[in-house]
């Protein structure tokens, strides 16, 4: 009965596809974790630890990744341009070098205000400069004009599963275990997900005859699956796909007619082997088959300034290319963009310093190559660290870091932690992950939360966090955890 007293909206009647999305690294977990911080801050004393370490979010600079200078110099100048009418207090007291305010003064002239929109797609000459970082990388080149940025990577993933999908019975292949943005965001839009195992024993790698089997299964289903999505390197695995598998994964595509959408956010954190892009093993195999075999072969490939050593995800900036789409394609893609303006112009400016950061023999570039260097050090010292940790706790299993900024690893429980969590409701990864927040502060997601092979637990942590003895907490954790359930 309704009462003009009462509210509109209830939990009942808003969009049930929102409702239905889960999105576990912003989940419960995470919640009562900000309340653990916010009673710390009120200095409560009846919590058994002293600080709360948000390992459930790549958001390296809330764990103490420092900004590189040369990116934050020159932003503090297009912030306030007023400073470069002082170049000499610049210069000599406040340790910038020329070539920040020379970028400053470029921007500045090429972008103009970051106060004021920019195209939609984004600014013309960082969109220039993005394609010549391309050329660079993958030895083929690349037009700006198929260059897209975005608020971040998960806007262009937004922009695209929008566009590529029509109706429910759109399917999109999501790797599994994934960053559960795919799932979240093909729940609110009603699509279907056509999830495909990763080959944990392969050190999660592709298996291209489950994807296979995956897209059959679908099929059979009556489901229109149109795209496959790849994250390369992955996240939560940390996983770089060989050009092999590549190439595997392109020829299928070609063979079903398959948009392919890489999530290559991350690929600048590779500790084992080495970062192929898509675009460049396409490229190569449309200059191997120059009958146009591989020219119908839709790519989008997506990067940001989240991960990798930028580390710079409050700032929002990312970017997509299309390659091989129709041309009335890119104009709607073009149109939907243009509905929610454009993407953050500072965001966009620190894009272009990502791609373009300064060169050897330039003033900037040996305070850049040493933090550089020493954010990716850092970061590979700490998840060796933490995965030796993890070989010293039983019932735990976990490859060797291969590259982003987490580790995926097995938990075998024993059958009592099981009957625990279903008296709370939980799966078992889930009531360990909690027990172990509520013990220690440490904040991870469990393995449910990205998805997992039926019959495995699992939980995912970043190596962020500066220093040691919050592994340490872990270790002790399971320790008496194990002891207490068994």
């Amino acid at each position: 009965m309704s009462s003009s007293n009462s509210r509109r909206l209830n939990i009942d009647n808003i969009n049930p596809h929102v409702r239905a999305a889960k999105y576990a690294v912003r989940g419960e977990l995470a919640v009562k974790s900000e309340e653990f911080r916010a009673a710390l801050l009120r200095g409560t004393s009846d919590i058994p630890f002293s600080q709360v370490i948000s390992a459930n979010i790549g958001n390296p600079q809330q764990l103490d990744q420092k900004p590189i200078t040369f990116f934050r110099q020159v932003l503090s100048l297009l912030e306030n341009p007023l400073l470069l009418e002082h170049e000499d207090v610049l210069i000599n007291h406040l340790g910038y070098k020329t070539d920040v305010i020379e970028r400053a003064k470029w921007f500045l002239k090429n972008v103009g205000s970051v106060g004021a929109y920019s195209a939609s797609n984004g600014a013309p000459a960082i969109r220039q400069h993005i394609a010549e970082f391309l050329e660079r990388r993958d030895g083929f080149p690349a037009n700006w004009q198929d260059i897209y940025l975005s608020a971040g990577a998960s806007s262009g993933v937004n922009t695209l599963l929008h566009i590529i999908c029509a109706d429910e019975k759109s399917g999109i292949l999501v790797p599994i275990p994934q960053y559960p943005l795919y799932t979240a965001s093909l729940s609110i839009l009603n699509a279907t997900c056509v999830p495909y195992l990763l080959d944990e024993s392969k050190n999660w790698g592709t298996d291209i005859n489950t994807i296979k089997e995956s897209y059959q299964k679908a099929k059979d289903a009556g489901v229109d699956t149109r795209a496959i999505v790849i994250i390369n390197p992955g996240n939560p695995t940390g996983a770089s796909l060989s050009e092999e598998d590549i190439r595997a994964v392109l020829e299928f595509a070609r063979q079903e007619r398959l948009v392919v959408l890489a999530d290559e956010v991350y690929q600048t954190n590779v500790f084992i082997g080495e970062f192929i892009s898509f675009k460049r093993v396409l490229r190569q195999l449309q200059k191997e088959n120059p009958d146009g075999k591989y020219d119908c072969v839709e790519l989008a490939s997506l990067h940001s300034v989240s991960k990798g050593m930028v580390g710079e995800c409050g700032h929002r900036g990312g970017y997509f290319e299309l390659v091989n789409f129709d041309p009335e394609v890119q104009a709607e893609i073009y149109k939907f963009v243009s509905i929610m303006l454009c993407a953050p112009v500072i965001g966009q400016c620190l894009v272009e310093l990502m791609v373009n950061p300064p060169k050897p023999g330039e003033p900037s570039y040996e305070l850049y190559e040493k933090e550089y260097r020493g954010i990716y050090e850092g970061m590979r010292e700490r998840a060796n660290a933490l995965h030796k940790a993890f070989e010293q706790m039983e019932g735990v299993e976990c490859g060797a870091p291969q590259g982003a900024m987490y580790l995926f690893p097995t938990i075998n429980l024993p059958p009592k932690a099981a009957e625990a969590a279903a008296n709370e409701g939980r799966t078992p990864d889930e009531f360990y992950c909690m027990k172990l927040l509520e013990a220690t502060g440490v904040c991870v997601v469990p393995g449910s939360g990205f998805g997992q092979k039926e019959g495995s637990l699992h939980f995912r942590t970043t190596f962020l966090a500066p220093g040691t003895e919050w592994v340490g907490s872990i270790v002790k954790f399971h320790k008496e955890f194990m002891d207490q359930y068994r």
